[in-house]
């Protein structure tokens, strides 16, 4: 691995100024020089947040000598390449603090520039080496979270289920992108198999075989999200007792899937704008990028590119988001995917809990089509999964399914039968439970989506018995 030295830290202690100067003039154009009056002040610079990938102390220093300095350093630091300069021959010394691990490498005044000027690229190197293997066992021990996770659920690992005309264009689609490096944005309502989606793009790209990191973004509220993206280096906040890599550095090699992005703070935006155009990384409190090698799956809900989310984006981070955009129709427009989809769960659920796969008889399928599906995909494996343990070794019937609200018979009608007035009411009642499922429950919300008033949404829901 060859490194650029100028990239790296390297401090220099010694109580004579002169001996400082000397140094600042001989290597100030090839390193990156940190100079310190004395061991105390050196150490202190350290414990400070400096993180030196090459120290050279002066053995002689008053108050803190240079390989007492240089052992609080290690055991601090012990990635750390120690050079030790020295104008006494203290041999049992010298040994004893290489022997110890406090020194790497001890050099005898007067120093030689070249001498030396190999032996600090050549601590830099060994510095490089160790942050590296560091980086690459600490991304398998966390990823390898991730595999056991998918291991014990192998199900649904990029398995898009349906034949219906709106699934296959989602199929084309994935098909066309997942080779490419764009970055995707998948639009669809909540309960969606958004996630299966994004996973279907990973896996029909090169990247198969590299980490799939997916981030929850509303599980981190505030600043969590951008610490958890980006990581951040020791002393950054109150709290970051140590460096920490972040979930772009994970997925170095492969994929970053970001669900249901919510609000972006301002510094977080130029983070991500910064990934996604340079392909690099800056932990929380560095200074230091870090290159890194992957693609941006992005999941919402729909109406990104008009919603205030959007809005209060920089242009160019929108603008990158937005270039590959993969909507998907809600389960009550597809209703010929519902019973491939039902099909598929059961058969999960089956090898999951061990047990037989269960059938679903001519009246249930009528009544899961039937039904509008507020939860969209999320809620019919939900509602299939109970059905499938109260059927035991028959059939599912009608009487097993449970729907929202606890209601046995579907809650959104085929509209055979109806009057016109009825079939009118189905269908707002069908939007209201949308709009309500895609907002959460946040009736001011829904109020504004669909233009009406608050008092006009609450008249309507009691109207149609929608318990909201």
């Amino acid at each position: 691995m060859e490194v650029d030295a100028k990239s790296y830290d390297v401090l220099v202690v010694d109580d004579e100024v002169d001996n400082l100067d000397a140094f600042r003039f001989a290597f100030r154009k090839t390193f990156r020089l940190h100079l310190a009056q004395g061991g105390e002040e050196g150490l202190r610079m350290v414990q400070e947040g400096l993180a030196p990938a090459v120290v050279v102390a002066d053995q002689r220093m008053p108050r803190l000598s240079g390989i007492e300095m240089l052992r609080q350093i290690k055991a601090a630091r012990p990635d750390t390449y120690a050079i030790l300069l020295t104008a006494y021959a203290e041999l049992d010394v010298l040994i004893d603090a290489v022997n110890s691990g406090a020194v790497d490498r001890y050099v005898s005044k007067p120093w030689d520039s070249k001498e030396l000027d190999a032996m600090l690229r050549q601590g830099i190197q060994s510095y490089a080496t160790l942050q590296e293997n560091h980086r690459l066992r600490q991304q398998l021990e966390r990823y390898a979270g991730y595999l056991e996770k998918q291991q014990r659920d192998p199900l649904d690992f990029g398995q898009i289920v349906g034949g219906g005309a709106s699934t296959q264009r989602v199929l084309r689609l994935v098909e066309e992108v997942a080779p490419t490096m764009t970055p995707v944005l998948i639009e669809g309502e909540t309960g969606l198999e958004k996630d299966v989606v994004a996973r279907a793009v990973h896996v029909g790209s090169t990247r198969e075989e590299s980490p799939f990191v997916a981030v929850t973004c509303a599980a981190f509220p505030g600043d969590a999200l951008e610490r958890e993206l980006f990581g951040y280096r020791r002393g950054a906040f109150e709290g970051a007792l140590q460096d920490r890599e972040g979930r772009g550095e994970l997925a170095h090699g492969g994929t970053l899937y970001l669900h249901e992005a919510g609000e972006l703070s301002p510094s977080l935006q130029g983070r991500l704008l910064r990934l996604l155009e340079e392909g690099q990384v800056e932990r929380v409190g560095d200074t230091q990028p870090r290159t890194v090698d992957l693609r941006i799956i992005v999941s919402c809900t729909p109406g990104f590119a008009e919603s205030s989310l959007s809005r209060g984006m920089v242009p160019e981070l929108r603008s990158r988001l937005t270039v590959f955009p993969v909507p998907l129709s809600p389960l009550r427009g597809r209703r010929e995917d519902i019973r491939p989809l039902a099909e598929h769960f059961l058969r999960k659920h089956a090898h999951r809990n061990g047990r037989q796969i269960a059938t679903v008889n001519a009246e249930a399928v009528g009544a899961l089509e039937a039904y509008a599906w507020p939860g969209n995909v999320r809620e019919l494996e939900n509602v299939l999964e109970r059905a499938a343990i109260l059927a035991g070794e028959g059939a599912i019937a009608a009487d097993h399914l449970l729907f929202q609200r606890g209601s046995t018979k579907p809650s959104a009608p085929a509209d055979r039968g109806l009057s016109l007035s009825g079939k009118l009411d189905a269908i707002e009642r069908r939007e209201l439970i949308a709009a309500l499922e895609k907002h959460d429950g946040n009736k001011a919300e829904v109020a504004r989506s669909l233009g009406i008033h608050r008092t006009t949404l609450y008249y309507r829901l009691k109207k149609l018995g929608i318990d909201a």
